[in-house]
């Protein structure tokens, strides 16, 4: 099913160069709840003026559907440049309603497509990618950098650690510089999640 371009407020939109754009599996998309992600966003605005589009799938045409229509037919949003998914799944895979898509097949969808993009995942998965596989992906799509975690959840979410990802982001666009300053600033919660960055 096509789902409705994202929008965002006009003001908001005036008032940002920079903003997230985030994507989440769920096992609905016509159950109208607002997700704990939603909510995270909407402090990330209020801490750090950074806006955000939430968009959530239940199939991989949802995934491929969503991504397309901003990647293709949105023109307001050329700025953003971290793509953020929350997703469950395994060390090179996705899991959208029980059903796994390693990176190679989503990397396929979208070739060419990700130009100068960052996806982060957040701490939802696993990210334990060979050099190969990320190397694949970088090549295929264009993506400037992958990044996630190497531990799971496990009762500590990595929310606070990508808002301050974003943050940093947003004042620097050098990826290196912000992974080195978060590590800098974050350390504890960088070695506990296992930060990592593939580029």
């Amino acid at each position: 099913m096509l789902q409705k371009k994202p929008q965002l407020p006009q003001e908001q939109l005036k008032n940002t160069d920079y903003f997230i754009y985030c994507l989440e599996a769920v096992n609905d998309v016509e159950t109208d709840l607002i997700t704990a992600t939603q909510k995270d966003l909407a402090q990330l605005t209020a801490q750090f003026g950074i806006a955000s589009i939430h968009k959530t799938c239940d199939t991989i045409e949802g995934l491929e559907d969503s991504l397309t229509i901003l990647l293709s037919e949105d023109h307001n949003f050329k700025d953003y440049e971290i793509i953020y998914l929350i997703f469950t799944g395994e060390a090179n895979n996705v899991c959208i309603n029980d059903y796994y898509y390693s990176l190679q097949e989503i990397a396929e969808l979208f070739e060419g497509r990700l130009q100068g993009k960052i996806l982060h995942f957040s701490n939802a998965k696993v990210l334990d990618l060979e050099e190969e596989e990320a190397q694949y992906f970088l090549d295929i799509t264009g993506a400037r950098a992958i990044s996630g975690y190497g531990n799971l959840e496990n009762g500590i979410s990595s929310i606070q650690l990508d808002k301050a990802f974003f943050n940093l982001f947003n004042e620097d666009e050098n990826v290196l510089d912000v992974v080195e300053e978060l590590h800098q600033k974050f350390y504890k919660a960088c070695k506990l999640l296992d930060f990592r960055l593939y580029y």
